[in-house]
């Protein structure tokens, strides 16, 4: 089924306007990039200040860093399909792709056990222990994110 869905997005329309058009293709790209830096930039932020272990400025760091992640992903996911579509058979197979994927999921996965235990609020002051090992868990899923989407050309 996989294959058949990375075989749909190759052969749509989108996949022939992204081999047609290089202009598209590298509006897409350089919109990734920005995606990637806004997404990953900013949970960088705000990892490494869970991390810091100073309990002020917690709160009005995620005010800034959450709306600027998620205006990265709002650019990563359409471009990244984009990107994917012209070669969706041979990229979708691509061991790099696979880890990228699951990097990701590993990330959004930290993310929703956070918010389970710890609520959707950034308080200051408040700051369980294990608040620590999930911001360097995300740290380290988002960078092998980037890494891997990287290695993507190269594979």
């Amino acid at each position: 089924m996989y294959a058949e869905l990375l075989l749909d997005l190759q052969t749509s329309g989108l996949g022939q306007l992204a081999r047609q058009s290089a202009w598209l293709y590298t509006a897409a790209n350089l919109l990734h990039v920005l995606g990637a830096a806004l997404l990953v930039g900013a949970i960088a932020v705000l990892d490494l200040r869970l991390l810091a272990g100073s309990a002020g400025g917690i709160a009005a760091t995620a005010r800034t860093a959450i709306p600027l992640a998620a205006a990265g992903l709002a650019l990563q996911v359409p471009t990244g399909i984009l990107l994917l579509a012209p070669e969706a058979v041979a990229l979708g197979q691509n061991p790099a792709f696979y880890a990228k994927v699951l990097f990701i999921a590993a990330g959004i996965a930290n993310l929703a056990l956070f918010h389970a235990r710890h609520g959707w609020g950034f308080h200051d002051g408040i700051r369980p222990a294990s608040t620590r090992l999930t911001a360097l868990v995300s740290l380290t899923a988002w960078i092998a994110a980037l890494l891997a989407g990287r290695l993507i050309a190269y594979l």
